[in-house]
């Protein structure tokens, strides 16, 4: 799951390198937003294109559309056919790839900064020029599916995530898996795929964002240059998903799963992401969420992992940035012989006391500066840096409200996160629990992992 957990923090320090570096903008005509920083450290650009578009856009019966077409986008335009474009970019000696969630599709390259516009260009031609047959079509289909058995159908964490999702909403929209269900990838059609391409895959659904060792301006020039005759589309009218319900009777599911020994549990709370600067509690939330597993000195970790030994995975998670309502997780894999009702009550039990008791000022303290030292480190990431900015555009944001965030996340006071945890009501959670099956020791997969190796 890419979230922006730790979101402002991973700006808290800038290298003194960087202190003249520019970052400038500019929103072209047909829509496009383009933005490049300079980071002069190394002689290399990462290219990031979003398009606003992911599972959250898409209609009952069609699951699966966005992350479908990103394979698709792979197959050719009349000036590079299919299985050119990756082959084009290995050749001037960069890396690219692409990724689909529930918000966004995402194409990205990195490569030596004097052979980015090469890269902007072949970038400028699919946005614009995608021609793929029904026969690669379906071919790329039959890889999709068997991606969706590796990682959902043959693991447990998939299953569980995708049942998260099943449970915790309402909106059929807001419950697709990414991936989309088995029965909707047999029935998409190449013309499914084209119509998604036309509405969505335009300059003004979509944001440029490169950083490297690059002349801000004249790159802002080049892109400007190949992408600017693109012309832009009338956007569609998009799902409301405002209208899926915070509170309702909670839920609880429990299903099985083959290839797993110990059962894994999520409470799910529904919970406001950040709308505006001004917001208190997702911030409290974000911290809260670091609080319960950011590290090994956390709750979780330190009570039911070290402590209680009544689990031997925990985790929390949080998406203070996001077009839908975000989810606000915990999860668990219990120990041996330790009874699920007994771990979720445990999991119960730490959220009650950060809601009565909260939290110490000193604890508090920790985690921010265990939080803030950790991401200084992806600081030095170029892809990082264009992935940060590249969220908060698509999501509705300005890069430019990265220090806001940083200094509001800095100040959530102990009352903040004791508010954040007397959000978690029962009235907002779905609880999820994936128990192994009785099968399990018959499963290929496990009888595989099981089997002696040679020595």
């Amino acid at each position: 799951m890419n979230s922006l957990r730790h979101l402002a923090l991973i700006f808290a320090l800038s290298a003194p390198v960087l202190t003249l570096a520019q970052t400038v903008s500019q929103t072209l005509p047909n829509g496009l937003k383009i933005i490049v920083k300079e980071d002069r450290r190394a002689p290399v650009a990462v290219s990031q294109l979003w398009y606003k578009v992911g599972s959250v856009d898409e209609k009952q019966g069609k699951s699966g559309l966005s992350h479908a077409l990103e394979h698709m986008m792979f197959k050719g335009t009349q000036a590079v056919p299919s299985g050119e474009f990756s082959r084009r970019v290995a050749a001037l000696g960069g890396q690219n790839n692409a990724y689909t969630n529930r918000s966004e599709t995402v194409y990205y390259e990195n490569v030596a900064a004097e052979n980015l516009p090469e890269v902007l260009k072949l970038e400028a031609d699919r946005m614009h020029n995608l021609n793929f047959s029904d026969e690669e079509f379906l071919n790329e289909m039959n890889v999709i599916r068997e991606e969706r058995r590796q990682r959902t159908e043959d693991t447990a964490d998939g299953k569980l995530w995708e049942q998260v999702y099943l449970n915790s909403f309402t909106l059929p929209s807001m419950k697709a898996a990414v991936i989309g269900y088995m029965n909707d990838l047999h029935t998409l059609k190449a013309d499914d795929l084209r119509d998604w391409y036309q509405q969505y895959y335009a300059p003004n659904n979509a944001v440029l964002v490169i950083v490297g060792d690059v002349d801000a301006k004249k790159t802002l020039k080049t892109a400007a240059d190949l992408f600017g005759n693109i012309p832009a589309k009338q956007q569609p009218d998009r799902n409301m998903l405002a209208n899926e319900p915070f509170k309702r009777e909670p839920v609880n599911f429990q299903t099985t799963s083959v290839v797993t020994r110990q059962p894994l549990v999520s409470l799910n709370y529904r919970v406001p992401g950040l709308e505006s600067l001004d917001d208190r509690l997702p911030y409290a939330l974000d911290v809260l969420s670091e609080i319960l597993s950011g590290n090994s000195s956390s709750r979780l970790d330190k009570n039911l992992i070290r402590g209680k030994q009544m689990a031997l995975s925990t985790g929390a998670s949080y998406d203070l940035i996001s077009r839908e309502m975000p989810l606000f997780s915990i999860f668990a894999m219990p120990a041996d012989n330790v009874e699920v009702d007994a771990v979720i009550a445990e999991l119960r039990r730490e959220l009650k006391d950060i809601a009565e008791n909260g939290v110490s000022a000193e604890e508090l303290n920790r985690i921010k500066a265990q939080s803030e030292a950790s991401e200084i480190y992806e600081r030095d990431s170029m892809e990082a840096q264009a992935s940060i900015i590249g969220r908060l555009e698509a999501r509705g944001f300005e890069y430019s409200d990265e220090a806001e965030i940083r200094r509001r996340l800095k100040a959530v006071s102990v009352e903040d996160v004791q508010a954040a945890a007397q959000l978690l009501t029962d009235d907002r959670l779905a609880t999820v629990v994936v128990m192994p099956d009785p099968k399990i020791l018959y499963h290929p997969i496990v009888q595989a992992a099981n089997k002696p190796q040679p020595k």
